[in-house]
């Protein structure tokens, strides 16, 4: 069963058990225990009346307009960069990510095609002052379609060969003789998804963001609109937070953002270096404040945000939902632009 709850302003006609079939046959649900075709939809649907405040023209929207563009909601937002990966991410959860898109990339070109759609990826990293010196531990939980299929000797190996190897072909951490690889330690997983988990929505914020090697926001970023602070928010810190480290003005960078219900501006700024700073935390706070316009409206202007579905060839937000909404490099993400660089280096 698949129950969607959702509170929305549209003058769009839409068909939420179709969407919904359509995307269950994308992510691979096929199968008799949990098919796109026969699965119960059920539906709580509440339409609001649009708020003439956000019924702007992101190309045309004055300054003055953009103070009366709000947040709705009190919440603080986390945004993260470290120079551990090539996208400026904490190094375990780049390199879960990539198993996990691996993995799913095998399944889906045949490679392993007895594999099902649900899996889980964990790398764990060890650290000295904060630097990864070793890769300590790969974890990789597939779900089959078959249980006694194939037998454990025979996945290891082939998880081993097709996914392990290919994603750490070109890394410069590597697995070595003492690192722990445990595939399905739990034995085998028939299937896994919605028809042996029950759960809400909202996803892990530590998947969506930095692997929980940083703070994370408040609140879930995916399911919700481009005029929800609690998501958009989340990628201005990051985009802040990264330019800081693409600048060199620290090996990590961690931005702080916090909102209140009515107020345009953010009512706290904060920056966090963790020792690494090359300049003073103050000072880069100072730096962010001058060149970075935390505003909602002037974040989804900025960042096109309410345009970007239409324009983008496959649709824009449906692709964060797997894989975390920063740090992606098959992706072109307007708060993944390290545009501010020369500018924070020259004032700094």
């Amino acid at each position: 069963m698949v129950f969607i709850a959702a509170r929305f302003a549209s003058t769009a006609k839409i068909d939420f058990p179709r969407v919904a079939r359509k995307v269950i046959k994308r992510i691979g649900y096929v199968d008799d225990e949990f098919n796109f075709r026969t699965c119960s939809i059920l539906t709580s649907l509440k339409e609001m009346a649009p708020e003439e405040t956000f019924q702007f023209d992101e190309d045309t929207v004055s300054d003055e307009e953009i103070d009366r563009i709000t947040a709705g909601d009190q919440v603080t937002m986390f945004g993260f960069a470290c120079n551990q990966s090539p996208t400026l991410m904490p190094l375990p959860i780049w390199l879960a990510h990539k198993i996990a898109r691996r993995l799913s990339q095998v399944r889906l070109d045949g490679i392993l095609p007895y594999l099902a759609p649900d899996a889980t990826t964990q790398v764990g990293v060890e650290y000295h002052d904060r630097r990864p010196m070793r890769i300590h531990s790969l974890i990789i939980n597939c779900s089959l379609k078959d249980r006694t299929f194939p037998p454990p000797g025979k996945l290891s190996g082939d998880i081993r060969e097709a996914v392990i190897e290919e994603i750490f072909g070109d890394e410069a951490s590597r697995p070595d003789s003492k690192t722990r690889v445990l595939i399905n330690p739990g034995g085998p997983l028939t299937l896994g998804g919605p028809s042996v988990h029950s759960g809400l929505t909202g996803r892990k914020n530590s998947i969506d963001t930095y692997g929980s090697y940083s703070r994370e926001s408040s609140s879930a970023l995916s399911g919700k609109g481009p005029l929800r602070i609690d998501r958009v928010g989340a990628y201005a810190a990051r985009y802040a937070a990264k330019n800081v480290v693409a600048a060199g003005l620290a090996d990590e960078c961690e931005v702080q953002l916090s909102y209140a219900v009515g107020l345009a501006r953010p009512v706290s700024l904060q920056v966090e270096t963790n020792g690494t700073g090359k300049i003073r935390d103050t000072r880069i706070t100072t730096l962010l404040k001058e060149h970075f316009d935390f505003r909602l409206g002037a974040i989804v202007r900025n960042f096109n945000l309410q345009k970007l579905p239409s324009i983008t060839k496959g649709g824009f937000y449906r692709k964060l939902a797997a894989y975390g909404h920063f740090g992606r490099s098959d992706l072109d993400l307007p708060w993944e632009v390290a545009d501010k660089t020369e500018t924070l280096q020259k004032d700094a």
